[in-house]
């Protein structure tokens, strides 16, 4: 049996692994799924909401564990377990990137939006709030953008849960080592009708810093919702 920490993407919270937490339990692995600093339940303010507590936070949670973990990051949470495999390696069996950033060392969110291929929604319902250090966002554009796929009632929970998203981490660039990120297997799970986080900008991330395996889901940016059973099944065949 395998320990799993599962880690959200921007304006989420832990609250969004909660179809797909109980189905790895029930087949008997052990499942954490935090908040963030500033995210779901916790309440650290946007002002010190930053990359290095989101990688603080995550070795917390791995430095808690009793065996190897198997981390894994959607979207803006590729960066935090980028940044905590730098620091702690020898903890993690396997790094899994769903439909996520994966940058290389020098690499910011910011830095990177040049050479994104067109396409995305997200752009165009990002509320930008830059003196507050903060972005939301506009409800309307939630369902196409993140959950075309998924359920009313999803999407309706969702529109609750989700929160403010601190600018500061996706400024600050990535700094990884081949001797310590490098180190660490990891694998990319693509969202082939990901319309916030394109196929395209997928597939140039993981060919430029290759993984061992991609794996293809057909669904929206959040499998988590629309494929839980789907992925869970991914998740566990890597165990």
């Amino acid at each position: 049996m395998a320990t799993f920490i599962l880690i959200h993407g921007a304006w989420h919270g832990g609250w969004c692994w909660d179809k797909v937490k109980p189905l790895l339990e029930k087949n008997g692995h052990t499942v954490v799924a935090p908040d963030l600093p500033g995210h779901g339940e916790d309440k650290t303010p946007i002002a010190d909401v930053s990359l290095a507590a989101y990688t603080e936070r995550v070795c917390q949670v791995i430095d808690r564990q009793s065996e190897k973990v198997i981390l894994v990051g959607h979207s803006l949470g590729g960066l935090s377990i980028t940044q905590a495999a730098e620091q702690r390696p020898d903890n993690i069996e396997l790094l899994v990137y769903l439909t996520a950033l994966l940058l290389k060392n020098g690499e910011s969110r910011t830095s990177i939006r040049g050479r994104q291929p067109s396409g995305s929604a997200l752009p165009s319902i990002m509320e930008m709030h830059p003196e507050e250090g903060y972005t939301l966002l506009k409800e309307e554009g939630l369902k196409p953008t993140f959950y075309h796929d998924c359920s009313e009632e999803d999407i309706d929970l969702a529109k609750v849960h989700l929160g403010l998203q601190a600018l500061k981490p996706m400024g600050v660039p990535v700094r990884t080592t081949n001797e310590n990120f490098g180190s660490v297997r990891r694998v990319y799970i693509e969202c082939l009708q990901d319309h916030a986080l394109v196929p395209e900008f997928q597939k140039q991330m993981y060919t430029e810093l290759p993984c061992e395996q991609v794996i293809s889901m057909d669904t929206s940016h959040s499998p988590f919702m629309s494929a839980p059973g789907e992925l869970a099944n991914h998740l566990m065949s890597l165990s």
